[in-house]
C-alpha cells in the first residue's frame, strides 16, 4: 500500500506543481474573451458554470477506459501503476490541457482543423477522415456493453436489440440538442456516480489494506500470457494515462468555458481525476487477481465482484449505474464531436436543427452498421475494440506533434510535448506490427521497427526545426 499511496499523492501533487508549470509555459490570459462569448450560438457555444464544465469533461473522457483499461493493465504488475501515474501527469494531462487551450485560442476549433493548422493541409484532410472514423467507432463500441448490462437487469422482452435501439435514440437526441439542455443537466449526476464508485473503492482499499505490488518488488511482468509490457500495456491502459480521444472532446468544453483561467481545472484537472480513478481500479483489480487468480479476463465481471464485496447492494447499484452511464455518455459526445467536425468541413452553421440532423443521421447509420457487423461474429466486438484502442492512441500522436510544432514556433518549452510524442510514436508503431490484428510480427522485431520509425520521426522534426530557423534568419 505504500507505493499505491505514494502514486496517489504524486497524481495530486502533479496537478498543483506540473500542471501549473505547463499552464505557465503556454501562457494563460484571463483578460481574453473565450469562444463561449465571442461565438455564442446557444447550441454549442455558450458559457456554463465551471464545475459543470469540469464534470462534463471528466465524464466525456472517462467512459470505461480508466476502469476496464486499468483492470486489464493491472495484469502486468507494478509497471501499470507507474504508467498510470507518469503517463497521466507528464503526457495525458499535458496533452488534454494544451489541446483545450489551442482550441480556446482558435475559436473552439475542432481537432482536425487545429492539427492541420500546425502540421499542414494534408494532415488536416487525413485527420478529418481519421477522427470521424474514430468518433463513429467510439459510439459503436460503447453501445454493446451498456446494452448487454441493461438487458440482463430488465425483463426478458427488453433484450439486447431493444436497448441498442434505445441508446442510439438517446445518442441522436443528445448529439443535436443544445449542450446545456440534456448533457449539461444529466452528466454531472452520472459523473458524481462514477466518482462515488471510485471513492468507495479507495476507502475500502485502505480499510482492507490488501497486499499490493511495491516498487521494491521490481517491474516483473506478471501477465499470465506474458504479453510484452511494451507496447501492449501502454495501449491497454489508454484513457487512464493518455488518450487521443480526449483531444476531440476538449474543443466541446472550450466552447463553454467562461475564462481561460479555468482551463487547468477543467482540462488538466479532469485528466488527473481520471488517472486517480484508473489507479484505484488497477489496485482493486490487483487485489482481485491475488485472491482469484488471473483466469478471469472479463472486466465487467471483476467490477461486479469488487463492488458487491466492498460497497454492498446500494454501492453496487451505483457502480453499475456508473459502468452503464460512462460509456453511453462518452458515445453521445463522440457523435456530437463528429457532427461538429463535419460541420467545420462543410462550413455549416449548427444553429439550425435540420443542418444538425442532416449531418448526424448518416453518422448514426454508420455506427449502427459497424455494431451490427461486429455482432455477426463472436469475436467481432473484441476485434473492433482493439482497432478502436490503437486508433485512439494513434490520434494522440498527431495531437502531440501538432502541439510540439506550436510550442516550437512560439519559442516555448516544446520538450514537454516532444518526449510524450516520441514515446507514443514508438508505442503505436510497435503495436501495429506486433498485434494479431496488425502484422503479427515477433515482439523483438516489432520493437526494433517501432523504435526505428520513432528515430526517423525525430530526425524529421530536427531537420524541420533547422529549416524553420534558417527561414526566420532570412526574413530578419
Amino acid at each position: 500500500m505504500i507505493t499505491f499511496t505514494c502514486c496517489l499523492l504524486f497524481l495530486i501533487a502533479g496537478y498543483f506543481i506540473y500542471g501549473r508549470f505547463v499552464e505557465r509555459v503556454f501562457g494563460v490570459d484571463p483578460e481574453r474573451k473565450t469562444p463561449a462569448y465571442t461565438q455564442r450560438d446557444g447550441v454549442d457555444f455558450l458559457p456554463m458554470p465551471t464545475w459543470k464544465v469540469f464534470m462534463i469533461q471528466f465524464l466525456n473522457i472517462a467512459g470505461l477506459g480508466p476502469i476496464f483499461g486499468a483492470i486489464m493493465g493491472a495484469k502486468f504488475g507494478m509497471s501499470s501503476f507507474l504508467w498510470i501515474v507518469l503517463g497521466t501527469v507528464f503526457a495525458g494531462a499535458t496533452h488534454d490541457f494544451l489541446a483545450g487551450m489551442l482550441s480556446l485560442r482558435h475559436g473552439g476549433e475542432s481537432l482536425p482543423e487545429m492539427v492541420g493548422r500546425y502540421l499542414g493541409s494534408r494532415f488536416k484532410q487525413f485527420m478529418r477522415v481519421f477522427t470521424i472514423i474514430l468518433m463513429v467507432l467510439v459510439g459503436a463500441v460503447f453501445v454493446a456493453g451498456p446494452a448487454g448490462l441493461l438487458a440482463n437487469l430488465t425483463a426478458e422482452h427488453l433484450d439486447l436489440t431493444f436497448w441498442i435501439i434505445v441508446i442510439f435514440i438517446y445518442y441522436m437526441i443528445a448529439a443535436v440538442l443544445p449542450v446545456d439542455k440534456l448533457i449539461g443537466r444529466i452528466y454531472p449526476v452520472f459523473a458524481a456516480a462514477l466518482l462515488f464508485m471510485a471513492v468507495g473503492i479507495l476507502v475500502m482499499l485502505f480499510v482492507h489494506h490488501p497486499p499490493l505490488p511495491e516498487i521494491t518488488d521490481g517491474l516483473r511482468n506478471t501477465h499470465p500470457n506474458q504479453l510484452p509490457i511494451f507496447p501492449i500495456m501502454f495501449v491497454s491502459i489508454a484513457c487512464g494515462a493518455i488518450s487521443g480521444f480526449h483531444a476531440t472532446q476538449s474543443p466541446l468544453m472550450a466552447r463553454t468555458i467562461k475564462n481561460e483561467k479555468y482551463a487547468r481545472p477543467v482540462f488538466y484537472g479532469a485528466m488527473i481525476t481520471e488517472g486517480i480513478v484508473a489507479l484505484i481500479w488497477a489496485a482493486a483489480a490487483t487485489y482481485f487477481y491475488h485472491n482469484n487468480g488471473m483466469a478471469e479476463s472479463n472486466a465487467a465481471v471483476i467490477v461486479d465482484s469488487i463492488t458487491k464485496d466492498w460497497l454492498g447492494t446500494t454501492g453496487a447499484i451505483l457502480a453499475i449505474l456508473g459502468v452503464i452511464a460512462a460509456p453511453i455518455t462518452t458515445g453521445d459526445t463522440a457523435f456530437r464531436s463528429a457532427r461538429l467536425i463535419v460541420a467545420d468541413i462543410l462550413h455549416w452553421e449548427q444553429k439550425t436543427l435540420w443542418r444538425r440532423l442532416a449531418i448526424s443521421i448518416p453518422l448514426f447509420l454508420a455506427g449502427i452498421g459497424i455494431l451490427l457487423y461486429s455482432m455477426k461474429d463472436k469475436d467481432g466486438f473484441d476485434m473492433i475494440w482493439r482497432y478502436f484502442a490503437w486508433t485512439n492512441q494513434t490520434l494522440a500522436i498527431f495531437t502531440l506533434w501538432a502541439l510540439t510544432v506550436y510550442l516550437t514556433k512560439e519559442k516555448k518549452l516544446y520538450i514537454i510535448t516532444l518526449i510524450p510524442a516520441l514515446l507514443m510514436t514508438a508505442v503505436c508503431t510497435t503495436y501495429i506490427f506486433v498485434a494479431p490484428e496488425g502484422f503479427g510480427l515477433p515482439t523483438a522485431l516489432s520493437q526494433a521497427i517501432g523504435i526505428g520509425i520513432t528515430l526517423i520521426t525525430l530526425v524529421w522534426y530536427i531537420v524541420w526545426n533547422i529549416r524553420r530557423k534558417d527561414k526566420e534568419k532570412v526574413v530578419e
